[in-house]
């Protein structure tokens, strides 16, 4: 029975301590109630609390592992419907899928392409995570040989072994059993059989069914069966299909706690047509798939699918930001133009690239804006002259250049006059309103 949030308090420390980023252990406990937290926030909970709480301090969603070391992968643990509510905390996987036939230079196109997928958007790192090893028509020798294919030759990529023959299954993951990859399916069928290995391989295991009443009833059996780290699959192929099934899924996992619900899903989107593929893994990303299988993984699909994923992840209370610091932009000197714009990493990553394409050295004074852009910023009171003066004086730019000229961003060219007077001696030169134009600025005073 889950406790209230007034029971749940009496074992947190009660310390008041923020940590959690709550204002009260009180207030922290009643996220806790309502499964909007975990208890993994409070670094102080003792282990007699995190045992005795148990599954009242649980995510409503299991958090389910693919894959070891620095590419393994997390899905699950969410604990919203809505990214506005609190945010969404681990990202879908994208896999593609090989199939068993395509063994060789095929499958070792679609591997080389996983590889390659990697692609840096505000400074983060986003790639395809994951390869679906799919059997075709029982062929236990031939699936083997492709998972073998794909352990050798994507070192640390984890693997999702899709197969619906226990023998099959067998066969491929005695190539990684020690990867951590995730089986795929569990029927009402083979369920006993299926448990069976990932027990002993202690491997997740995804069970399938035909709807979401024969999904539930196979979830409690296979449980019973011993097998905690499970991942769904109501069978919805169709996009209205996946957004009915996955949004009852989650809306049954965390309005009404129903435990055999609360796993991540995984999601088919693989289709004949590349651009309907992209929009079926889209929806799938937006209405709650964890873990969502390509046919392929084109550069431009993948561009639009990552970027999509990291906007859905990202937290909407927390604009994402950069360091506060004064960047060297290509081999600048101590003669190269200094520019400044706030920590907002969308607009630092956009000045920079202008300034990378423009071929011209220099130096970017990032200011800390609480990751506000520029207007943003200034229209806040906080990208105003006497924090920008203050900002560069304590920032020893003096002693890296030997000029004295300070470029600003031509929105806030009101600035100028009020920064000459804040920074004596200095110069405030007004660029271009938007960063497109810094190439042909800069290139002007070179």
């Amino acid at each position: 029975m889950a406790l209230s949030g007034v029971e749940i308090f009496k074992h947190l420390p009660k310390t008041n301590c923020k940590k959690c980023g709550h204002p009260t252990c009180l207030a922290f406990a009643m996220k806790l109630a309502a499964k909007q937290a975990s208890l993994d926030a409070c670094p102080d909970a003792s282990e007699d609390a995190k045992k005795i709480l148990g599954e009242s301090a649980a995510p409503p969603i299991r958090g389910i592992t693919l894959g070891l070391g620095d590419k393994a992968v997390k899905v699950g643990e969410e604990i919203c419907l809505f990214r506005h509510d609190k945010k969404f905390f681990n990202p879908n996987v994208f896999a593609v899928a090989i199939k068993a036939s395509e063994a060789g230079d095929a499958a070792a196109k679609k591997i080389d392409a996983v590889k390659h997928s990697e692609i840096d958007r505000v400074g983060q790192k986003l790639r395809v995570d994951a390869i679906a090893v799919t059997d075709e028509g029982g062929d236990a020798a031939k699936f083997a040989s492709v998972v073998k294919q794909v352990v050798d030759g994507a070192p640390g990529v984890p693997i999702i072994l899709v197969s619906k023959i226990p023998a099959t299954i067998e066969a491929g993951i005695a190539h990684c059993a020690d990867k951590r990859p995730l089986i795929y399916a569990a029927t009402a069928e083979n369920a006993e059989a299926m448990a069976k290995i990932a027990k002993e391989k202690k491997a997740s295991l995804a069970i399938a069914a035909d709807g979401l009443d024969a999904l539930t009833a196979l979830s409690e059996k296979v449980k019973a069966l011993g097998v905690d780290d499970l991942v769904l699959d109501s069978g919805a192929r169709k996009v209205k299909d996946m957004i009915e099934h996955y949004t009852i899924i989650r809306r049954a996992a965390i309005k009404k706690n129903f435990k055999p619900l609360g796993y991540p899903i995984i999601a088919f989107a693989g289709r004949d047509n590349a651009v309907s593929e992209t929009m079926a893994a889209a929806i799938g990303t937006m209405k709650y798939a964890s873990i969502i299988i390509l046919n392929n993984v084109e550069k431009w699909k993948m561009l639009a699918l990552l970027s999509l994923r990291q906007n859905i992840y990202t937290d909407p209370q927390v604009p994402m930001q950069v360091a506060q610091n004064v960047y060297k932009v290509g081999d600048a000197k101590d003669t190269s133009p200094l520019m400044i714009t706030t920590n907002f990493s969308l607009s630092y990553f956009i000045v920079r690239g202008e300034v990378e394409n423009s071929k011209v050295p220099a130096w970017l004074a990032v200011m800390d804006n609480e990751g506000l852009s520029v207007l943003t910023a200034w229209a806040a009171g906080k990208f105003t002259a006497g924090k920008i003066a203050a900002f560069i004086t304590e920032s020893g730019v003096e002693k890296t250049i030997k000029h004295k000229e300070l470029i600003i961003p031509g929105y806030v060219a009101i600035l100028s006059g009020a920064l000459e007077e804040k920074l004596p001696g200095w110069k405030i030169t007004v660029g271009p309103r938007e960063a497109n134009g810094l190439p042909s600025f800069l290139k002007g005073r070179a």
